[in-house]
């Protein structure tokens, strides 16, 4: 397992702040994006002596991050109260300290699941391809997709300066 090590604290330190961007837009709460982060990292670390070069490192870690917050977003279906929601709005502005930030997570989360994904990875910087392997949707449909949502978020960006 040492020999593993290495490999895995270089791809904690490349990708940990990613992974924790990636969930943050997803779940738009600090706390439990940290902890998304966390279980990606663990699951990283059991299964790397098992992963098969058939994708990259990246490709592969974003595919577990989104598992986990798929799974995560199925087990608390609840509906959350608004005073839920101004405290978690307050986590993330405190966790970025921009409010333009703050306003673009909350858009976010307010997109349908695969769009926040897919969103989420854009603004990561991974490359539409990749983002089709991470989601096995076409790189067509990723490529139209993005388009889409970066005409929705502009409409509700827009909208919450009214």
């Amino acid at each position: 397992m040492s020999m593993y090590k290495e490999l895995f604290e270089s791809l904690y330190a490349h990708y940990w702040q990613r992974i924790y961007r990636l969930a943050l837009g997803y779940v738009n709460d600090a706390d439990w994006a940290k902890g998304i982060a966390q279980e990606t990292f663990v699951n990283v670390w059991n299964q790397l002596p098992k992963f098969r070069a058939d994708s990259g490192y990246g490709t592969w870690i974003y595919r577990i991050a989104v598992n986990i917050c798929l799974r995560q977003i199925e087990r608390s279906k609840k509906v959350m109260s608004d005073e839920s929601k101004i405290r978690q709005s307050k986590s993330v502005e405190e966790e970025y300290k921009e409010t333009n930030t703050q306003i673009l997570y909350q858009a976010i989360s307010e997109l349908s699941e695969m769009n926040r994904i897919i969103i989420s990875l854009t603004l990561e910087g991974v490359d539409q391809k990749q983002i089709a392997d991470v989601t096995g949707l076409t790189h067509a449909n990723v490529r139209t997709r993005v388009h889409r949502i970066k005409e929705e978020l502009y409409q509700k960006l827009n909208n919450y300066g009214k």
